[in-house]
């Protein structure tokens, strides 16, 4: 058992205090761990860091997909979304596609035992909170909307979503972030563009982390903090190039801090390989429930607590786009898979051409040919089939070494994992989606933000880039600090 972990199971706990548990999932939207006690100096905050320091900072917490609705779908089944057909963003929401059984959300296990189920939008008590399922549920996910409205003496599992970090970002009058203070990652240019809307993302964080703190000081006034487990974390990755919808660590790389009194060690740092799949099996057994079998994740805290070896996450059609690419990672190295090495990185994408502004700076630089040649890859008309990272040496994931002799065993070794994941977990990527459905979300979609979108930013439906790069030139300035 880990030494972070305290020897102290979750019955002993549960008679200590005559309570089950709570349970609450704060999940913010598209950041990764980039927040003060993740070591990131200019970001401000304070309330999250809090949290860290009164329980446990997982460096190494990933989400099963690259985009919110396959990797909340496995986030609240504990299964892969590539195994219970929901892998392709936001594919089944209407067309009344159900769960394959025995296959269930967690809520259903925790209001057979007895918990008062919950979501709400950040602080908005009333109103329902994010699913954003790729299937049809068979009843209501969850039984309201906030905790207040269980009965007495009864647990309760709770999500609360916070969309702030969310494109388009939230402004922090109280704490603007300079522009020249921020260090953009090498797989961007080193622009104003870059850094101001590098600037706006960390802002937004900000904003998110007093949303964190006013959650947290409730649980505190109603005297629920001691005896409720917390879990903050994100649904995928940063909203970026190469960020939000790529397998590198930027889209699926999540901050993850647990907060649980008396089992994990106040301000202790987990640097084990966590799938955001293992807090389904998790939480069920922290509550006293057996997971079931079918789950594919696995238990990471408590006493059933086992150590994973790797993370395999997996990206398919998002909106308009076709794709599909299977990553697998360990500590030390990620290996990824391109099914349509034939399409490029950078596929057209309405929604990312509307809302990223540093693809547009690509784009421009790419044409003037003023992009390094790690800035230039994500570029190319076309990828390689496969991709390996010497995550050790290439944090940034800047090298492909996979044609390099001196990593041919690794290679053989993550490519043979792979495959037997995909075997073992009867990946569907490969079964063809109705085209039907993303004709449907493209004509919903596609024709509202290139048209209307870009007329109110005075543009043609297809900006010239150099014109597009003006607009957002002209557009992204630094946050003016209110007066008090």
């Amino acid at each position: 058992m880990s030494s972070w972990f305290s020897k102290v199971s979750a019955v002993a706990y549960a008679a200590e205090t005559t309570e089950r548990p709570n349970i609450l999932w704060i999940i913010a939207e598209d950041c990764c761990p980039d927040m003060g006690c993740y070591g990131n100096p200019i970001v401000k905050t304070p309330n999250i860091d809090k949290l860290a320091s009164e329980g446990a900072r997982f460096n190494n917490a990933f989400m099963s997909a690259p985009v919110c609705s396959p990797a909340r779908s496995a986030l609240m089944t504990g299964m892969y979304q590539t195994s219970i057909g929901a892998h392709h963003h936001r594919s089944h929401r209407d067309d009344g596609y159900t769960l394959p059984e025995p296959v269930k959300v967690i809520t259903e296990y925790f209001r057979a035992a007895g918990y008062y189920t919950s979501n709400c939008a950040g602080l908005n008590w009333t109103r329902p909170g994010k699913t954003d399922f790729n299937f049809t549920m068979r009843r209501k996910p969850f039984d309201g909307t906030d905790w207040k409205d269980r009965k007495p003496g009864q647990p309760f599992f709770a999500q609360v979503n916070i969309e702030e970090s969310h494109r388009p970002f939230t402004k922090d009058h109280e704490n603007p972030i300079a522009p020249d203070t921020v260090k953009v990652p090498p797989y961007y240019p080193d622009h104003p563009v870059s850094r101001q809307d590098w600037a706006n993302y960390l802002e937004a964080i900000q904003v998110l982390d007093r949303k964190v703190g006013v959650v947290l000081q409730r649980l505190k006034d109603e005297g629920l903090y001691d005896n409720t487990i917390v879990f903050f974390f994100c649904d995928n990755g940063r909203p970026f190039p190469r960020g939000k919808g790529f397998l590198y660590d930027g889209g699926i790389r999540v901050p993850l801090i647990i907060r649980w009194p008396g089992h994990i060690k106040p301000g202790i740092v987990v640097d084990d390989l966590v799938s955001a799949i293992d807090f389904a099996p998790t939480c069920l057994s922290l509550a006293g429930i057996e997971p079931p079998s079918h789950m594919q994740g696995q238990i990471f805290l408590g006493d059933k607590a086992k150590k994973r070896e790797y993370i395999v996450a997996a990206r398919d059609r998002i909106d308009e786009t076709w794709e599909r690419i299977r990553c697998i990672r360990t500590k030390d190295f990620k290996y990824i898979r391109n099914f349509m090495p034939n399409l490029p990185y950078n596929q057209s994408n309405i929604y990312r051409i509307a809302m990223h502004p540093i693809l547009t700076l690509m784009q421009v630089l790419y044409v003037e040919g003023k992009l390094t040649p790690e800035q230039e890859r994500l570029m190319a008309p076309n990828k390689p089939a496969e991709e390996l990272y010497d995550l050790s040496n290439d944090p940034d994931e800047l090298h492909n070494m996979a044609e390099d002799p001196k990593y041919r065993t690794v290679l053989e070794e993550m490519r043979n994992k792979l495959d037997t994941w995909m075997k073992e977990t009867k990946d569907q990527g490969d079964i063809p989606e109705d085209p039907q459905i993303a004709v449907k979300w493209y004509l919903a979609n596609v024709p509202h933000l290139k048209v209307k979108v870009m007329k109110d930013r005075g543009l043609d439906p297809n900006p010239n880039p150099k014109e597009y790069l003006e607009y957002w030139e002209r557009t992204l300035k630094p946050t003016l600090a209110r007066s008090r």
